[in-house]
């Protein structure tokens, strides 16, 4: 039978942290549709099919879950394009011409995770820019892992031009995505790339 602990093969903590997953998943379609500032959080849990308590069982607030969101986005793409990286066995600029390429495809592929990765995330306040600020200097880690994969302390030394070169990237993800993707995947990710070399000097 089942009990107060156990519904349906699953503890309350479980059905809980499902619920959380279901909300991430439905802010990041909201917000990539309408944009974090006009969404609400009715929105979000009609989205998620879940009533308002349940958005306040696991968030304190709809920044908490826009940090939460913006968080699961930003992995997803980063372990996919430290995937291409490692497997990549080119030299660093095609190496780097193939991380890109995924980016930005990736961007093109995913509106919605795109909108949030590279326009929703900045001005909303403090802890939203710490998140979104860690997550980019880990962007541009990886970028200089690409090109220069054996760069050791200069990483640290060259944390300026790497934040330099992550902000330049971003800016052409803005200007594209405004522009419908107008140019190719292969001609944007080329663009990029002409500035991310910097980051092997």
């Amino acid at each position: 039978m089942a009990t107060a602990r156990q519904y349906g093969g699953h503890s309350a903590e479980e059905r809980r942290l499902a619920r959380r997953e279901r909300l991430i998943e439905a802010a990041i379609r909201v917000y990539g549709a309408v944009g974090y500032r006009n969404a609400t959080v009715k929105a979000v849990c009609e989205a998620a099919e879940l009533t308002e308590r349940y958005f306040y069982e696991s968030f304190e607030s709809s920044e908490a879950l826009l940090i939460a969101a913006f968080e699961t986005v930003s992995h997803r793409l980063i372990d996919c394009l430290d995937r291409i990286r490692a497997e990549h066995t080119g030299g660093a600029d095609e190496r780097c011409h193939a991380v890109l390429r995924t980016y930005f495809q990736v961007l093109k592929d995913d509106p919605a995770g795109a909108r949030l990765f590279v326009l929703e995330i900045s001005r909303v306040g403090p802890a939203v820019d710490e998140v979104g600020a860690a997550l980019l200097r880990e962007f541009g880690e990886l970028l200089s892992r690409t090109l220069a994969p054996n760069a050791g302390a200069r990483l640290k030394r060259g944390e300026l031009v790497r934040a330099g070169v992550v902000g330049a990237v971003l800016q052409i993800a803005k200007v594209w995505i405004r522009s419908g993707y107008a140019k190719s995947v292969d001609a944007v990710a080329g663009d990029a790339l002409k500035i991310c070399c910097v980051l092997a000097q």
